[in-house]
């Protein structure tokens, strides 16, 4: 690709969020509503996985609650959780499909993004990988098992979802991927096994992507949530509580310590509702001015820094070749 090529695409880019952008204050912030000073996502069709509890499960309720078409997604239907969301929207008159999907088949996800854009008359405004699992315990005592089941959901998961939907985002150059990933997507804290590694994996594959779709109108956000007490924790539990079952005690003694601290059952008593909140304000933001990355917790954010440490680091090892631009462009954000 030549250098005059990628500055085409730029200017095409530019374009389309000119275009797309209509009805929206041409900044950074997020178009709000006229009253209450709340995201206006009317029109928006965001689908979620993920949606039985946390951050999707709320999400799906706020961005209906602001005139969304939400579609979210779940593994196992039916399930009591599917029937309390559908009760929930039907007493608020939201307008909410509840669609089976298990990131860990491809065949669920392609099956579906398609019963939903099908539905929806069309591509994806937004998509938000949001499923996830987190393990504890030290990172020897992450046999292959457990290994492979963390990075098939947490990583792979949101590439089969994102696969299945971009097409048709990209034929319609216009759309949001919304990655959910974690202050531990960037630094570590002994004991959290292979979580952060799925993380680190999600922000690279996630920042891959905000620069190779940029001439497709496409956007990426990556979201890093801090500590949020929602079902993580819990549900993270089920799969480590066996995981020791299964290791040897001379591994076990080595790491007695972060042994004994495997099982949580905390997150801090920050209110989980900050995520979906800043999600919504993201989604109403105009096109080709969304955030490569947004942290969110009310308390410390480690992150920060090494997010412009690296932003810095890309354009300076990319900005004059022909990638500049769309690396410019997805860096030079605010």
């Amino acid at each position: 690709m030549s250098e005059k090529s990628s500055k085409i695409s730029l200017n095409r880019r530019q374009l389309l969020g000119a275009t797309a952008a209509t009805g929206f204050a041409l900044s950074a912030g997020p178009a709000t509503a006229a009253a209450g000073g709340k995201p206006d996502l009317t029109g928006k069709s965001v689908l979620i996985t993920g949606c039985s509890s946390g951050f999707g499960n709320l999400g799906a309720i706020l961005y209906a609650e602001m005139g969304a078409k939400v579609f979210a997604t779940m593994r196992n239907l039916p399930r009591a959780e599917a029937d309390t969301l559908a009760k929930t929207a039907k007493d608020k008159n939201l307008d909410i499909i509840i669609l089976e999907l298990d990131v860990l088949s491809e065949e669920s996800a392609n099956k579906a993004v398609a019963e939903a854009e099908r539905l929806n008359g069309g591509a994806m405004d937004v998509v938000i990988n949001n499923a996830g699992i987190g393990t504890g315990a030290p990172v020897e005592l992450q046999d292959l098992a457990m290994m492979q089941i963390l990075f098939d959901t947490n990583v792979m998961g949101y590439q089969r979802v994102a696969r299945a939907a971009l097409p048709k985002m990209r034929a319609k150059k216009s759309g949001l991927i919304i990655n959910v990933s974690s202050q531990l997507g960037r630094v570590m804290v002994p004991g959290m096994g292979l979580y952060s590694s799925t993380k680190f994996a999600v922000e690279s594959m996630s920042e891959q992507m905000a620069y190779e779709l940029v001439p497709h109108g496409v956007d990426v956000t990556i979201v890093q949530p801090g500590g949020f007490p929602t079902k993580i924790w819990e549900n993270g539990n089920i799969y480590t509580a066996p995981m020791l079952e299964r290791a040897d005690d001379e591994r076990k003694a080595a790491y007695q310590a972060l042994v004994d601290g495997a099982l949580r059952n905390g997150g801090g008593s920050a209110d989980p509702m900050d995520v979906p909140r800043a999600i919504a304000g993201v989604i109403a933001m105009a096109p080709g001015k969304r955030p490569l990355r947004l942290p969110v917790h009310p308390g410390p954010k480690p992150q920060v820094g090494i997010n412009t440490v690296s932003a810095q680091t890309q354009v300076a090892m990319l900005g004059n070749s022909p990638f500049g631009p769309w690396v410019k462009d997805v860096n030079g954000r605010v």
